[in-house]
């Protein structure tokens, strides 16, 4: 396995070096970086012009050029990189770390949800094949997938930025507003779980007025303007994700399991109210700090109650522990809304990765830049969601055709056993590609979308390099997205091997 990676990685080099080569030519060739200050009637355009040329080294040949940033570039080999200047003269090393932190920002949210939401539906609507559910993911999937990016991105921005602005002036359901959002959950539900008509007509209708009591009362609070979920609703959630992960890892079979699982939520509750006052103003250092201990403190949870099955149960416990961790830290964060509305009226900004000038709590700062996440991130998602789900499904549906899914369902082993530890397990190994590359593509995919939302990212670091033929962003636009391809294809083919044995050998 060593020397196949080892090998990958020396043709990987010479793949790199050549492709920059030639991106390096083909860029310094489209255009005349001069062109501005030759038309410029400016009596300092001279002076203008010599030092453009000198930030550029326009005075050497290409190759020279070339070799100067290749040279620099080889630097980053020890974490030293120099990738030279603009044409202004700012040090592209500087330029592309803060673009590359703002598009990881998108990109790793993104990619994450949509492996989770793909994924998850993907083999919903495999085992459900054929389903009513089934026809209506598969049409949702081809048209996120068909959709502009562009044409997406500015709906979104006229949906979900302006108008809910407009509606964040005085938050308000009418009751008939409620219930059409009761009935349309409903039926979307009932559509989902499936089942024979009674069954159907039950889920849908206590889905209804459920979901309309629960809207009319948070109307009359006017919750949607300041609202909180409070230890009981943290509870709740975080117990309902215990059983859930335990019947998912091993069933509701083995108690010790799902005791590990709800003893970690007892112990996510008692943090809740001990470090009440450490996450009222917290840094960022404290949350890391306390999500480590949360890991730390599952695993010793997951091993007390494991007993035959250690593994599984601390995987419940460690799973358990960080979904507890998310509604503890949505708790902080709804709470923190009314405060937040109140200093900023419009919360959801159109442009820009954060308010200018901004000053607020933790927790305001913390909504300011995480709503600015939400609609770019959006865009991103819907866009690999649909590949996700779709190719999630045909794999299952493969796998599931296959003799060991039969053998193992003629054991008599239970359906939750033969999808989740034979089905879905194999099921990866074709997913493991697409998950690579469509997190390197995103990197440099993102060009249309931080346009549209004005983000200072990867994509408008490559567009300004290249509208102004300057060739050190594009060239550090390129270290970056091939450096990006390059590494995900190896952890691909390496997550080949983890997943199936065989393919080691």
């Amino acid at each position: 396995m060593l020397k196949y990676i080892l090998r990958r990685l020396g043709i990987s080099v010479l793949i790199m070096l050549g492709a920059s080569l030639l991106l390096y030519v083909l860029t310094i060739n489209s255009g005349d970086p001069l062109e501005d200050l030759r038309e410029n009637p400016d009596e300092n355009a001279q002076t203008l012009m010599e030092a453009r040329i000198r930030n550029m080294n326009l005075d050497l040949p290409w190759y020279e050029r070339y070799w100067e940033w290749l040279t620099g570039a080889a630097k980053c080999v020890t974490f030293n990189c120099d990738l030279g200047t603009n044409r202004t003269g700012v040090q592209v090393t500087q330029m592309v770390t803060q673009a590359a932190g703002s598009t990881l920002r998108l990109v790793l949210l993104a990619t994450l949800l949509a492996i989770v939401i793909g994924i998850t539906i993907g083999i919903l609507t495999a085992i459900r094949q054929y389903s009513g559910f089934d026809y209506a993911a598969t049409f949702v999937s081809f048209l996120f997938f068909s959709l502009p990016v562009f044409w997406a991105a500015v709906l979104l921005k006229e949906f979900g930025a302006i108008r809910f602005n407009n509606w964040m002036a005085d938050p308000r359901l009418s009751l008939w507003a409620c219930i059409g959002i009761g009935a349309a959950l409903g039926f979307l539900l009932q559509v989902i779980l499936g089942g024979d008509t009674r069954r159907r007509l039950l889920t849908g209708g206590i889905t209804f007025v459920f979901v309309t009591v629960v809207l009319y009362y948070f109307d009359s609070i006017n919750w949607f303007r300041y609202p909180v979920l409070g230890p009981a609703v943290v509870a709740a959630g975080s117990a309902g994700a215990a059983v859930l992960v335990a019947t998912l890892m091993s069933g509701l079979d083995n108690r010790r399991n799902l005791y590990a699982g709800l003893t970690t939520v007892a112990a996510g509750m008692v943090s809740y109210f001990v470090f009440a006052d450490t996450l009222a103003e917290p840094t960022w250092g404290v949350l890391f700090g306390l999500f480590a201990l949360a890991i730390a403190v599952s695993v010793v949870i997951g091993l007390l109650w494991g007993g035959y099955a250690k593994r599984q149960a601390v995987w419940t416990s460690v799973i358990t522990g960080i979904i507890t961790s998310g509604w503890v830290l949505a708790d902080k964060v709804v709470y923190a809304w009314g405060n937040y509305v109140d200093v900023m009226p419009r919360p959801i900004q159109t442009i820009g990765s954060q308010s200018p000038n901004f000053s607020g709590t933790f927790w305001q700062e913390f909504l300011d830049k995480g709503t600015q996440l939400i609609l770019p991130t959006t865009v991103l998602m819907l866009i690999s969601l649909a590949s996700y789900s779709r190719y999630t499904r045909s794999s299952m549906l493969d796998v599931l055709e296959q003799d060991y899914v039969r053998t193992a369902r003629s054991k008599g082993l239970s359906e939750r056993t033969v999808i989740t530890k034979h089905a879905f397990r194999n099921a990866l190994i074709p997913l493991t590609t697409i998950v690579a590359f469509d997190f390197a593509g995103l990197i440099g995919g993102a060009i249309i979308t931080e346009q549209v939302f004005g983000w200072k990212g990867m994509g408008e670091l490559f567009q300004t390099g290249l509208t102004q033929v300057d060739p050190n962003p594009v060239m550090a636009f390129f270290l970056v997205t091939g450096g990006a391809a390059v590494l995900m294809n190896l952890v691909a083919d390496i997550m080949y091997g983890v997943l199936d044995p065989r393919i080691r050998r």
